[in-house]
């Protein structure tokens, strides 16, 4: 067995190394997930995001605690609004200038806030249509206080949204949710705003049982493998974000709107093709990768890695539980390649 000590020091060394490169690399960020009993405090969180050089966190709720630790770090924020929250917010003006008085106006001054989402996955879902009313009173409310224009409104969705996504230039959204995401396109549009995608290869390896080879959906796959209006595809990343500009520009106004990846990652454990090494290869290519775009859209694509932490308390339990980057203790997982 070799020495456990020495394979930590040349971990963490070159794990240390990796990061300044995801430093270097202004589109990267890293969520922050808060499921686990066994998580350090805030301040200590926001300083390993400050060591490691990582720009852009993406935050699930609006704990006080780590917006306070986000103070005059510049490190840019996707805060997201909760879904009993979304719901309130859509039925009232008062509630979104509420939400707005409590969790941005104390902070905006020195906390770097990027995007609202406005809800995370909540389409297809129990209440897709307040997410279009949520929207637009919480726009409202940032232009009552000089905000707006300065914090971009958005919401997050999965690849469930797509009724077709394959080839990339044949997909569409699921026209069950069309009525849904129209306003929401319109909206995003009018006001230069991104929508929020959560895109994980490793899901859609699970469900193709064996029928999406590993080395595709790892970007480790050696040439094309397969070729789409004039356009070479070589991991299955690129395909799905593709697969949602062809979609968005399928919807009234969504040519103009850009996407961000706000959710991407790979499990290291819980069975299958979830190991340490498939989520090492994943991860550090999708560093390199997001640098240079995709077929469709070249030039970087702004991309927030899942998660900092494993999360011992998310449910089910299994996978989920493995996606951090770093354990509990603050430790690093991976060494992540560099070329």
């Amino acid at each position: 067995m070799a020495n456990n000590s020495f394979i930590s020091v040349v971990t963490i060394g070159l794990l240390l190394i990796s990061f300044i490169n995801i430093s270097e690399v202004e589109s990267i960020g890293v969520s922050y997930g808060r499921v686990g009993n066994n998580l350090p405090p805030a301040n200590e969180v926001i300083g390993l995001y400050q060591n490691f050089g990582i720009n852009g966190i993406r935050l699930y709720d609006t704990n006080h605690d780590v917006l306070q630790a986000l103070r005059g770090t510049n490190i840019a924020v996707i805060i997201d609004v909760l879904e009993p929250d979304v719901t309130a917010i859509a039925k009232s003006d008062l509630a979104a200038a509420e939400w707005v008085r409590d969790n941005i106006l104390p902070y905006y001054q020195d906390v770097n806030f990027r995007y609202i989402a406005v809800g995370n996955e909540l389409i297809p879902g129990s209440h897709p249509y307040d997410i279009s009313p949520a929207m637009n009173k919480l726009q409202a409310a940032l232009q009552q206080v000089g905000l707006d224009g300065k914090i971009k409104i958005s919401t997050s969705v999965s690849t469930g949204v797509l009724g077709n996504s394959w080839p990339p230039s044949k997909s569409f959204f699921s026209p069950s949710i069309t009525s849904n995401l129209q306003p929401i396109v319109s909206f995003l549009s009018q006001h230069g705003s991104p929508l929020l995608v959560n895109v994980y290869p490793y899901f859609s390896v699970i469900e193709s049982k064996g029928k999406i080879t590993l080395d595709y959906a790892l970007f480790t796959a050696s040439d094309t493998v397969f070729s789409d209006n004039g356009l070479d595809y070589q991991n299955l990343f690129d395909a799905i974000v593709d697969a949602l500009y062809t979609s968005l520009e399928n919807m009234e106004g969504g040519r103009s709107v850009n996407l961000v990846v706000s959710e991407t990652g790979w499990p290291s454990d819980g069975g299958g093709v979830a190991t340490w090494q498939n989520a090492q290869t994943y991860i550090s290519h999708l560093i390199d990768h997001v640098k240079q775009g995709t077929p469709k859209k070249p030039g970087e694509i702004e991309t927030y890695i899942f998660s900092l932490f494993d999360e011992n308390l998310k449910n089910p339990p299994g996978t989920e539980n493995h996606y951090g980057l770093f354990t509990p203790t603050k430790q690093p997982k991976y060494s992540l390649k560099i070329n």
